[in-house]
């Protein structure tokens, strides 16, 4: 890739994120939203200080293991149902509905009934794992559907059963719709965890965020929001880079 392609390409996404962090910082020095809203130096100096690693590390342990806990088992959920789908056709309008039900459900919603049948400590997990079940589930019964005509009547012509078809055509066909529905959910499992923790958690960076805005630690709040967001963006940019390896591939 050429030096120019290079900055065509990454050139507009490192200005967005340098213009964004030049308007938080004018924005907290100059006090333009109230003393609520930090400069970027400030929360950045925060989360350097070694005297607030140990308690950021045990919140962030514990919420990003909720975190990888949820996308583990909404992904085994939502390839599973997928899977289901293309089992027993019939399941399919059945399966849709169900998935879209809970979808359509807000998780604040959800979140006493959890508390009455689970521990609060997994609330978190089942929040996480449910957002994480739709986008996958999505994107796994839509790649699925992906395999062109043409290529199933060849696979059938040759006498292919049914089986070998889908592991050597509506597999890899499905692969880059399931590249990116993995990517898509990283935000969202952070998303569910955090409302998770909202709901009685003993730890974490939710409830750490709570306790900062109850307890008026704006630079704490805001190290919590940062470090919650670095994290999501540096796994998003992974995953980004694995969907793309594998929309080169199967594609």
């Amino acid at each position: 890739m050429t030096l120019r392609a290079r900055l065509h390409r990454y050139g507009p996404p490192v200005l967005g994120v340098l213009l964004f962090c030049l308007a938080w910082q004018l924005i907290g020095a100059y006090r333009l939203a109230g003393m609520t809203w930090p400069p970027l130096t400030a929360v950045l100096a925060y989360l350097a200080d070694p005297a607030h690693h140990q308690l950021l590390g045990r919140a962030a342990g514990t919420t990003f293991a909720a975190v990888a806990l949820g996308y583990l088992t909404g992904t085994g959920i939502g390839l599973g149902l997928a899977l289901l789908t293309r089992l027993v056709r019939p399941a399919r309008a059945g399966i849709d509905r169900l998935v879209a039900l809970v979808h359509a459900t807000p998780a604040i919603a959800l979140a006493p009934v959890f508390m009455i049948l689970m521990s609060r400590e997994t609330i978190p997990v089942a929040i996480s794992a449910l957002a994480v079940t739709y986008l996958i589930y999505v994107a796994a019964t839509s790649g699925l559907e992906a395999t062109k005509a043409a290529h199933a009547d060849l696979f059938r012509t040759l006498g292919a059963r049914p089986l070998t078809a889908f592991w050597r055509l509506e597999l890899p066909s499905a692969l880059p719709a399931l590249a990116s529905g993995l990517k898509l959910a990283v935000p969202v499992s952070f998303m569910g965890a955090i409302v998770g923790e909202w709901f009685g958690a003993s730890r974490g960076l939710g409830l750490l965020m709570i306790s900062a805005m109850q307890n008026f630690q704006i630079p704490l709040l805001w190290a919590a929001v940062l470090l919650t967001t670095l994290t999501s963006l540096i796994l998003y940019g992974l995953l980004g880079l694995f969907e793309a390896a594998v929309h080169r591939r199967f594609r």
